[in-house]
């Protein structure tokens, strides 16, 4: 791996070192938290009475701005605004425009992954932004399951916010977590409305992370049974799209979409892991499945210079691992990891 903090090209100009991690891989994707809050509490991530970080504890949106500038300048082309709920972080729409500026001269794509609760009052922005692509987390097309999945959300409130980003022109894949005896049999219904929007879907294995009151071995769907049970309505075919992220797609001949699989405990994704997540609070994670961390927020704040953080993120792309993981605890009810997805960023 390069150590150096910067490189020089054949013209003498500076560049900060590319992240390549101890198994060849180059980072290229930065998945940024920039709240822990969220207006849902979908049974699956969260407890109903979440504590959620104090406020002073988060990174200052400028200096997410300049942590993911660093970042931009050490390679990477896709960074993806996640939460919590990005959307009802106060003056979200800042870091937005401020690395939307961005798209064409160092980052190629800006994206979000949103609940759909804030859409319809920011999808406009975010398309005047730069944005072209949103994942939005639907799990339910029944508003009554979906007020019970999501504790406290409103099902014509997230339809609205998908009608308003596709009038802005965003391109919509939605993600749908496949739960045991809750949305299994809904999954046909759900693929239609997708593709019948012009819609990917993906659908994804409830993921071991923090204590939720529930138990997650009731809701486990592998979903090399959801896929089988789908083959008996849909001819799938693999198909080689990516989007960058560790979804594995597959062709469906009766609608002409795409359905998307992410399979962390059925089917490990890390071999191509082009990947690290950056939280609130300026910490790094180099693996959604795994506890090991750096703290970039001392760096950041130490100077001005950029120098000391480069040096940071350099010494954090070192112990990124080969995968993860994840593991159900069947005899405890354990999650594998004790943070819950809202702190590392869906």
């Amino acid at each position: 791996m390069l150590n150096a903090v910067d490189i020089q090209d054949q013209e003498g100009r500076e560049h900060a070192a590319p992240m390549i991690d101890p198994f060849g891989r180059a980072v290229t994707y930065l998945r940024v938290s920039v709240t822990d809050r969220c207006d849902f509490r979908c049974t699956y991530c969260m407890a109903e009475n979440m504590t959620f970080l104090p406020k002073k504890d988060l990174l200052t949106l400028e200096e997410l701005d300049r942590l993911c500038s660093a970042f931009i300048a050490k390679g990477v082309r896709k960074i993806r605004l996640t939460g919590g709920e990005p959307l009802v972080r106060k003056n979200i729409m800042y870091l937005v425009r401020q690395l939307g500026k961005q798209i064409g001269s160092g980052l190629d794509e800006l994206t979000i992954t949103t609940n759909g609760s804030q859409l319809a009052r920011h999808a406009q922005e975010l398309y005047d932004c730069g944005v072209r692509r949103i994942n939005v987390s639907l799990d339910t097309l029944d508003p009554d399951k979906f007020r019970r999945i999501t504790r406290w959300g409103d099902f014509a409130k997230v339809m609205e916010g998908i009608d308003a980003a596709e009038k802005a022109g965003l391109k919509i894949k939605l993600n749908a977590v496949a739960l045991k005896d809750f949305n299994e049999a809904e999954m046909p219904a759900m693929l239609r409305f997708a593709h019948g929007r012009g819609m990917d879907l993906t659908v994804i294995e409830t993921m071991p992370m923090g204590e939720i009151e529930e138990d997650r071995t009731d809701q486990y769907l592998p979903l090399s049974k959801l896929r089988a049970d789908l083959e008996a309505q849909f001819t799938l075919t693999d198909i080689d799209y990516q989007t960058g992220g560790p979804a594995r797609y597959v062709r469906v001949a009766e609608t002409g979409g795409r359905l998307g699989f992410i399979t962390p405990l059925t089917h490990n994704f890390c071999e191509s892991c082009n990947r690290v997540r950056l939280t609130c609070t300026g910490t790094l994670y180099m693996c959604l499945g795994q506890n090991d961390a750096a703290d970039l927020r001392a760096a950041l704040r130490a100077t001005e210079d950029d120098g000391l953080l480069h040096a940071a993120i350099d010494e954090a792309i070192t112990r990124k691992p080969k995968g993860h993981d994840f593991i159900i605890d069947r005899t405890h009810n354990r999650p594998a990891v004790a943070r819950h997805m809202n702190v590392t960023g869906g």
